[in-house]
């Protein structure tokens, strides 16, 4: 056996996977439970949380910031909205969808206006005016001279080869229109179609061939039957949009459920007007996504470019200005996104981060030196078992953290810093479970369930339990040993060290250290210092954890380095 003196100092990998415990050239550890890794590389005890407010089965926690110093909470539950503010609920809305739908509900802000978008339903616009909140539809532009609306019409493909005679009915401006074969649904009513340059609104359905329909002054009936007519984009038969985002001072809509690769961006400035025109450089812009492989738009997301997230890639337009003469898209990479659920990208150090469509992958999209070509690099490489099907993410720049809410209610969370090489991912842990997650204004708020409960907490320096009352225990262990570059097969240990900082109580695998008894009388914040337990030749295996770091104290106890002296077998 060989005598050996081995001092981690840090800890910048966090948790690592067991599959990466044959290599000694990862500074992490095998456990990380309630604690962050700091920018130097030690391990701090992570901070509590203070109660918000109280919710009512929420699902969803969106923030709305309408301007600098006046921030709103969203909170969305089964049919409402609610809207805090500074921890006091002061408004619900009643909205269309229910609990089940929430999970797809994706949106995009400007200014105070917030737009939410699901393929089920007709997108709604909240908006703040003075003191008021306003859920109402999305309108599309209307033409004053005919009520004609700048919404986008298409020709989807079970209309090919579909012709409509048109004929009178009963009532002003009325007509028949009858299909030479099956076509119409009871979801067609109320859709519009664009006929030989006149706008109808489906009134009624009569039979698969015949509805009833309405357009805004006289028409003329067309001498025979008409193959060269379109319908619109969207509609309750259709489906609506399914992402969403600003880009360019347009807005952009992303997939439908009827054409889940079409991207719709309106004119520039004119967020409700998708009229394509005669093609002029601010008119609207339709694309299809061309590849050989059937893909669904799951996000748009708009940074440097307009970034499209499928589920079989990522792909993105980079033209500046963005014109309808002028669209050159590409397909950068081929990692797919996650379609069952909203999951949004979050904007970390100029790259777009978003999940994998494994949910096990957590993939930065960022472009290369040379600004030409996208790069899909996976953030939690040497974390994936900590990866169990998310539900909600968040970033929040100010601390650096990336918190990914999973659907067992535990908290994987990374701390990034790539400037001092920190990517560590750990793991969070409350008397509960976390359901929700969001970033404003530089504070993460969450949702938490605590028995019949849902609360809406919030992280803060200098809080030492959660919600003020709910004590957390933290925990670190080490990863297998290793000496001079080979696995070891057995180690006797003889001492363990760790420098630490505000601490008062403190165990070293299991063993209560004792801390100099001065702490109580010169530092009301704990011990800041070396300490150690002497193991009498403790022998351990090869895959065990070397030393295990816990506490259940309430105090903001920190770990900058763990050294371990003994000998070891090869």
């Amino acid at each position: 056996m060989a005598d050996f003196i081995k001092t981690q100092n840090s800890f910048a990998y966090g948790e690592v996977a067991p599959e990466f415990f044959a290599r000694d050239d990862i500074r992490g550890v095998s456990f990380l439970e309630n604690m962050d890794v700091l920018a130097g590389g030690g391990l701090t005890r992570r901070r509590g949380t203070v109660s918000v407010a109280t919710a009512w089965g929420a699902t969803r926690l969106i923030p709305f910031s309408v301007q600098e110093d006046e921030n709103y909470l969203l909170v969305l539950s089964s049919t409402n909205i609610g809207v805090y503010s500074n921890g006091v609920r002061i408004k619900s809305i009643l909205a269309p969808w229910s609990k089940e739908d929430l999970g797809r509900l994706q949106y995009a802000q400007r200014f105070g206006t917030i737009i939410f978008v699901h393929p089920d339903y007709q997108p709604q616009t909240l908006s703040k005016n003075g003191n008021e909140f306003n859920l109402r539809p999305f309108g599309f532009a209307r033409n004053d001279a005919d009520m004609t609306l700048n919404m986008p019409f298409m020709r989807f493909d079970d209309s090919e080869g579909i012709t409509i005679t048109i004929s009178t009915a009963s009532g002003n401006n009325f007509a028949n229109l009858t299909t030479n074969q099956s076509f119409w649904t009871a979801e067609s009513v109320g859709s519009r179609l664009e006929i030989n340059g006149k706008q109808w609104i489906i009134n009624s359905y009569e039979s698969p061939t015949n509805v009833v329909a309405y357009t805004n002054g006289t028409y003329s009936l067309p001498s025979g039957p008409v193959s060269d007519w379109r319908e619109s984009a969207f509609s309750n038969r259709r489906g609506w949009p399914c992402s969403i985002t600003f880009h360019q001072d347009r807005l952009v809509f992303g997939g439908s459920k009827t054409w889940p690769s079409g991207v719709w961006m309106s004119q520039v400035g004119r967020h409700t007007n998708f009229n394509m025109g005669t093609g002029l450089d601010d008119e609207a812009i339709f694309i299809t996504l061309l590849s050989q492989q059937r893909q669904q738009i799951c996000t748009v997301v708009s940074s440097e470019n307009l970034q499209i997230l499928t589920t079989v890639g990522e792909w993105a337009i980079s033209n500046k200005p963005l014109t309808p003469s002028a669209v050159d898209i590409k397909q950068h990479t081929s990692v797919g996104s996650v379609a069952s659920r909203y999951l949004p990208p979050q904007k970390i150090e100029g790259a777009t981060v978003f999940i994998s469509a494994s949910q096990k992958d957590i993939r930065e999209l960022s472009l290369d030196e040379l600004g030409e070509n996208y790069n899909a690099n996976d953030l939690c490489a040497f974390s994936k078992h900590l990866m169990n099907n998310p539900v909600d993410v968040a970033y929040n720049d100010k601390t650096r953290q990336l918190f990914v809410v999973m659907a067992d209610g535990a908290m994987a969370v990374l701390n990034q810093n790539s400037a001092l090489g920190i990517s560590a991912w750990g793991r969070y842990k409350t008397s509960g479970q976390f359901k929700a997650v969001a970033v404003m204004d530089g504070e993460t708020y969450v949702i938490v369930e605590r028995g019949d409960a849902f609360l809406i907490e919030k992280f803060a320096d200098g809080a030492l339990k959660d919600a003020g009352q709910y004590n957390f225990s933290f925990r670190a262990s080490a990863l297998p040993m290793y000496a001079s570059g080979h696995s070891v097969s057995r180690i006797r240990l003889r001492k363990i060290s760790a420098r630490i900082l505000n601490t008062k109580t403190i165990f070293i695998n299991g063993e209560r250290v004792t801390l100099p008894d001065r702490i109580y009388e010169t530092n009301a914040a704990g011990f800041s210092g070396d300490v150690s337990i002497n193991c009498l030749g403790t022998q351990y295996d090869c895959m065990s954890a070397s030393w295990t770091v816990h506490s259940d104290e309430q105090l903001p106890a920190t770990i900058l380095s763990v050294t371990i002296n003994g000998r070891y077998t090869v």
